[in-house]
């Protein structure tokens, strides 16, 4: 019994003495400005965070925790006073600062004296764990902000954006993040506006400044990453400036959507149209309760930031709670830096060193739990899970719900949380949003840009040509005046926009040789000389990867041009589709079947018998009229007709692959060269001409790598045809409109082979240029109507040759036997297999009806004998059918009379 009384004092001692161990208060420092809205709804949500954590006496087992707020008044100083002050009263963790300005000082102070420093408000997306290990961001970063914003973009189909923002961290390093973003994307941010700082921007002067510059600008689509005081002013003068109405787009960042739900006073309807994104919290029974609770407060409506300020100072308890429950002690030492230091005014010395920061540090980053906002939980870069946000229009008045961005899933129509358990799917075909009311009242999504009113005029470069001047040319030398085919092009083009486009045309290069056009692309792609260049532009790889081009308005590629000859200007032209072999075996099986048919009907068909004469005539008529008409109704035995029709198929295939070959000679021109395409030219070693700055030199010469010493650059129409005529050049290879051109003049040349490239022309502009989107809209729109061709025509439809040869694109190939022999053979064997079973059939029916006579006749001796037989056998076979059946008859008739006579004969 004394035992166990002195184990009970012992144990009584022992928890005595673990519990004198807690401290009794803990505290937390707060620095926030709190007649700021962040700070009311701060101040808020920390009171009722304390007050539910020591509701319960025994979470911190027996320790209270204390929140003390520090006003920092929106002030940078007083800011690092009152964090300066909290290390005098050793805290075990900061909740703040409110900016992330002040975050990126306080952050060094932090690391030093190791005390977590946990912001919800301060989001800046450069503030590094690696920089800055010892603070905390409990809410997500405006990185994940700004790729919504970017996927929001990209969803609706707009390139360029205006950012206008505060010249502050967290604004600026925001835009920079947006920026990477859109850039991932291939948009970008065209123009940045930078405003003063929020807290000393007192009138609009600023904001008027720049909303004006934005308002002569191309882009519409502006994004406000800015601060509530800010915010209401830009809006204010957006307003006045005529900028909320139909074309522009607004997507303001999550401070709109807080200062509509903390109830502060906003003309709503002034913001008609706007987007803007507000941090997703999930519906939970925990976060109607607390919110419910929040409506007793009149002060400030409760907005996100209110839910995160009470999660931060949850996980503060909890990470306290499971440190203290590991056996952990809570202890300040002082800093020997600052010991060392020596000043009259300053006593550094005071300040505490939180001896067991990095420990709490790593229960705090390793917090899991269920808060207001959801699952509360940290990646192993810091950053916290599931990051997500609420988009929203505001409409007539009051906020209407378009969807949802999280990192997971992208945009979407219903909550994010219902994609986490599944896989993720960023693909374009499962973002959705729901319709959107836009500035101006309108439903139609804008356009995203305008042409820009700012006075100037777009600066089109125009190729000065030397040549070939259909296409591009100068009106009567003047500096800006230009006409042709890809002028009239670009000016109905232009003319169907929805909207005005200043312009003037420049010309690049000296006009007496044609330019080079690869420098012309450069040119707009570095945007100092031209905005534009239209002319006969090709489109190829290397350009595409600079500029971006229209949709081609006219089809292109290299082919080779040489001289040709003309062998069908003769009488016998005729001949041409079938190869001599294939004319003999043709002729031959129309004598073969013909023979095959009088033997199968000769004995049976009057037509087939008579003088040999007749005979040969016949046959040689019935085997060619075959090619006419059918014969089947005058062939009486079934070989014949099968024959008959196998060759009847035969013969319809033969004619019309000659008649099809004919009329390509003689609608065609079929002509003579040496050279047959790009092949041969490749393996000749003729020099070949190219036109004067056109990208077929660097293609003969990287693609099919042809020797440049081969090559001659010829600048005209007459070069061309006296390097030709001459021999200078074996073929010249040329774009397929030029050739085109150059062949309605000069007859005597001709396309060699098909085209060995495909491309086309089109208008170059800089890339990601939204100008270049709606000009090709507007040439489909023109080919649609007919205008296109008719632009064409009026400039390229002409030809001074009676019978052009530019459309030749090789010779044809003759017909030859092997083409037909599979027909041939089946007919030679159908022919073969009805010789043999009429043969068969005829020694049957003559060796059983033999010739009467034959039997009269004394027996002779054998050499006789054989041959009587032949003679016999061949009169059988030229005999008629039907004759040879009456004297069988008869025979039969004449046995028969006889057997009766003799039976009648004997006497009885």
């Amino acid at each position: 019994m004394n035992c166990l009384l002195l184990s009970f004092i012992v144990l009584g001692l022992l928890s005595e003495g673990a519990s004198t161990s807690r401290p009794p208060v803990i505290n937390v420092g707060a620095i926030f400005g709190v007649s700021t809205m962040y700070g009311q709804t701060a101040s808020i949500a920390f009171k009722a965070a304390e007050e539910d954590v020591n509701s319960d006496p025994t979470f911190l087992g027996g320790s209270k925790l204390r929140i003390m707020i520090s006003d920092a008044q929106r002030s940078g100083f007083l800011s690092i006073m009152g964090a300066l002050q909290f290390m005098e009263t050793d805290v075990v963790a900061i909740i703040g600062p409110q900016t992330s300005i002040m975050a990126h000082v306080l952050s060094h102070l932090a690391n030093e004296l190791t005390v977590p420093m946990l912001s919800f408000t301060a989001l800046d997306p450069t503030l590094s764990p690696l920089q800055f290990p010892f603070f905390v961001q409990t809410a997500p970063s405006d990185l994940f902000l700004m790729r919504a914003i970017a996927e929001m973009i990209t969803y609706y189909g707009w390139s360029d954006v205006v950012a206008l923002y505060n010249d502050d961290d967290n604004s600026r390093n925001g835009v920079t993040a947006l920026g990477d973003e859109l850039e991932e994307r291939r948009c970008k941010i065209s123009y940045k506006a930078v405003l003063p700082l929020d807290v000393v921007i007192t009138s609009p002067a600023e904001i008027i400044e720049e909303l004006t510059k934005i308002r002569g600008m191309e882009s519409r689509i502006i994004v406000v990453n800015t601060f509530p005081n800010t915010g209401k002013m830009i809006f204010e003068e957006a307003k006045r400036l005529g900028m909320m109405e139909k074309g522009y787009v607004w997507i303001a960042t999550t401070w709109l959507s807080s200062l509509v739900d903390s109830d502060y006073p906003l003309d709503l309807k002034s913001l008609n149209g706007v987007l803007a994104l507000r941090l997703h919290t999930p519906d939970s029974r925990k976060k109607r309760d607390f919110a419910a609770r929040w409506k007793k407060n009149k002060t400030i409506g409760l907005n996100v930031y209110g839910l995160y300020a009470y999660d931060t100072v949850w996980i503060i308890a909890q990470a306290v709670k499971s440190f203290l429950e590991a056996g952990g002690n809570l202890t300040f030492s002082h800093d020997a830096k600052l010991s060392s230091l020596k000043g009259e005014a300053l006593n550094l010395s005071a300040l505490s060193r939180f001896d067991e920061g990095p420990q709490l540090l790593d229960y705090i980053i390793h917090t899991k739990m269920s808060g207001l906002t959801g699952p509360v939980q940290f990646h192993r870069d810091r950053s916290m899970v599931q990051p997500s946000y609420d988009i929203i229009n505001v409409v007539d008045g009051g906020f209407h719900q378009i969807g949802y961005w999280s990192n997971h899933s992208g945009l979407s129509v219903v909550p994010p949380e219902s994609f986490y358990n599944k896989p993720s799917n960023r693909s374009s075909s499962n973002q959705h949003l729901k319709s959107v009311t836009w500035p101006g009242g309108t439903s139609v999504t804008p356009r995203g840009w305008v042409f820009p009113n700012n006075g100037k005029l777009l600066r089109i470069g125009v190729p000065d040509r030397a040549s070939f001047k259909d296409f591009v040319s100068r009106v009567n030398g003047s500096s800006h005046k230009v006409q042709g085919y890809c002028i009239d092009v670009f000016e109905a083009a232009v003319k169907l926009l929805s909207y005005p486009v200043p312009h003037e045309f420049i010309f690049f290069g000296d006009g007496l040789q044609n330019p080079n056009y690869n420098d012309l692309i450069d040119k707009v792609t570095n945007g100092v000389d031209f905005d534009a260049a239209v002319g006969d532009i090709a489109i190829v790889t290397k350009r595409t990867r600079i500029v971006d081009y229209t949709q081609p308005y006219i089809e292109s590629g290299l082919v080779v041009v040489a001289p040709v000859t003309a062998p069908n200007e003769n009488p016998w032209a005729f001949l041409r589709p079938f190869t001599p072999p294939m004319w003999a075996v043709t002729a031959s099986f129309f004598m073969v079947v013909g023979a095959v048919i009088w033997i199968l009907e000769h004995r049976t068909n009057d037509e087939f018998r008579g003088p040999p004469r007749r005979q040969i005539i016949t046959i040689i008529w019935f085997t060619f009229s075959t090619m006419f008409f059918s014969h089947r109704e005058n062939t009486t035995s079934t070989l014949g007709r099968m024959v008959l029709l196998i060759w009847l198929f035969v013969v319809l295939i033969i004619t019309s692959s000659y008649t099809a070959s004919l009329t390509s000679i003689l609608t065609v021109q079929q002509l003579n060269s040496p050279i047959k395409g790009v092949d041969t030219l490749i393996s000749s070693s003729g020099r070949i001409g190219f036109q004067v700055g056109s990208f077929a030199e660097s293609y003969m010469i990287d693609e099919l790598n042809i020797a440049r010493s081969r090559l001659v650059a010829l600048g005209s129409p007459q070069e061309y045809a006296t390097a030709l005529q001459n021999g200078t050049v074996a073929a010249i290879v040329d774009e397929r409109p030029y050739v085109d051109l150059f062949l309605s003049d000069y007859c005597m040349f001709a396309i060699r082979g098909q085209e060995f490239t495909r491309c086309g022309w089109g208008f170059a502009f800089p890339r990601d240029s939204p100008l270049a989107v709606d000009m090709s809209t507007a040439i489909l729109g023109l080919s649609e109507t007919g205008e296109l061709q008719r632009i064409h025509d009026r400039w390229l439809s002409k030809s001074n040759c009676s019978s052009p040869h530019g459309s030749q694109s090789g010779d044809s190939e003759q017909l030859n036997v092997h083409s037909f022999w599979g027909m041939f053979l089946v007919c030679g064997i159908a022919c073969l297999v009805a010789l043999f079973i009429h043969f068969v059939k005829i020694v049957r029916n003559f060796i059983k009806h033999k010739p009467e006579k034959e039997e009269e006749k004394d027996i002779p001796s054998p050499e006789s004998s054989r041959l009587k037989k032949l003679q016999t056998f061949l009169a059988y076979v030229d005999e008629k059918e039907e004759e040879s059946k009456r004297r069988f008859k008869r025979k039969r008739s004449s046995l028969s009379i006889n057997a009766n006579s003799s039976i009648s004969s004997t006497p009885i």
